[in-house]
């Protein structure tokens, strides 16, 4: 008996064994295969070349994708010199060359119909489409998104640059696109993908404020940890490593899209910093001096310095409900009072009389200090407990 595929053969045993009665259900075999159909837009009459892309055929003018020495025009040289060899070597041709035919049509693959439809809607628009494109009221995000990824696919570089240039402009315009789950709009993942692989700096930062945005509200920090492992975001793996942790241990492990590694990065991060919660009150910022601080002075401003950061650690820890580990919200409290006390909104009841030239200073080694523990946090979430 020829070798069938498993369902093929379920089939034939199940309807022809003897034990079948009226009323068993029957195993049927669906075959999904679906028709190719003609691109309402881009099935050109006058076009020379025919594309299969998923389901759907597109037939074009070969010169256009050729623009910009594109990876078509190469690709179609290629072609060219096969048929040539081809033809000097046989005399029968059973079949008609790739692309001239809805029959034997020239296959993409890894691409999408609205990729691809979004490519030609480029190579054959007009200046006026162009404009219609770059204004802030177009409902075109997602078209632009998939431009960008298909154009960075073939190197089709000027065009490229022109819709990396818009998507960056409108997402860091003074009225940025306001939600990240509209159907019309890639998701928050998509552009921060996007950005990543073109290796778009502003619009990655864009993509990244927008991150922040998300954690801040408590929602998909585990998906962010999942985005800035695979694209070495430091800062914003720092933030939702940082942030997660905060949410505790029954919130990790309740969390689906963490995986083990990540919970162990969780522990160790939960470990490390709480140990330099212990430690920091001890280790105040160095302090820059005025110039007017000097000799004994500096010692004195340094002493009382070290002083005034210890009590204000302390202080956050037994005053305020900050967790053990959160290191990041005690320096930042002591960054706040330095502020205030340099500003004269509280008291200084002499806590600055040891440094009357460093005041500032001391307020700009706090906000140092913050700035510093933001910029490594990633450091502390390590596979090492």
């Amino acid at each position: 008996m020829a070798h069938l595929p498993s369902e093929v053969y379920l089939t034939n045993t199940f309807m022809h064994s003897g034990n079948v009665s009226p009323s068993t259900p029957k195993l049927q075999l669906q075959l999904s295969i679906p028709i190719p159909a003609r691109d309402p837009t881009y099935y050109i009459s006058d076009g020379n070349t025919v594309l299969l892309v998923e389901s759907t055929l597109f037939k074009v003018h070969r010169s256009i994708l050729k623009n910009d020495k594109s990876t078509f025009d190469s690709m179609f040289s290629l072609d060219s010199d096969l048929r040539s060899n081809s033809d000097a070597s046989s005399s029968s041709v059973t079949v008609g060359p790739e692309g001239e035919s809805d029959d034997n049509p020239i296959r993409l693959q890894g691409d999408t119909a609205d990729e691809f439809r979004a490519l030609l809607w480029a190579l054959y628009a007009t200046p006026p489409d162009f404009e219609r494109a770059v204004s802030p009221k177009s409902n075109n995000l997602l078209q632009l998104f998939n431009l960008a990824r298909i154009t960075h696919k073939y190197e089709f570089h000027a065009i490229e640059r022109w819709t990396l240039d818009t998507l960056t402009k409108r997402y860091t315009s003074s009225d940025p696109p306001s939600s990240i789950d509209d159907p019309h709009e890639p998701s928050l993942v998509q552009l921060t993908e996007l950005a990543s692989l073109c290796e778009k700096r502003a619009l990655l930062d864009a993509a990244t404020k927008r991150w922040k945005r998300v954690i801040a509200s408590g929602k998909d920090i585990a998906l962010a940890i999942g985005v800035a492992e695979r694209h070495n975001m430091r800062a914003l793996l720092g933030l939702a490593y940082y942030t997660m942790m905060l949410q505790g241990r029954e919130q990790w492990d309740a969390d689906m899209l963490l995986t083990r590694a990540q919970r162990i990065r969780l522990l160790s991060g939960h470990y490390a910093l709480g140990r330099l919660g212990e430690r920091i009150p001890n280790e105040p910022p160095s302090l820059a001096h005025s110039p007017r601080c000097a000799g004994g002075a500096q010692v004195r401003c340094n002493q009382s310095w070290a002083a005034l950061w210890r009590s204000l650690l302390e202080m956050g820890r037994q005053v305020l409900p900050l967790q053990y580990a959160d290191v990041v919200g005690k320096v930042m409290m002591a960054e706040s009072v330095v502020k205030a006390l340099v500003d004269g909104n509280i008291p200084t009841q002499g806590m600055l009389d040891g440094m009357p030239w460093c005041k500032d200073n001391a307020l700009a080694a706090a906000a140092g200090k913050v700035k510093e523990l933001q910029e490594t946090l990633a450091d502390y979430f390590t596979d090492v407990v």
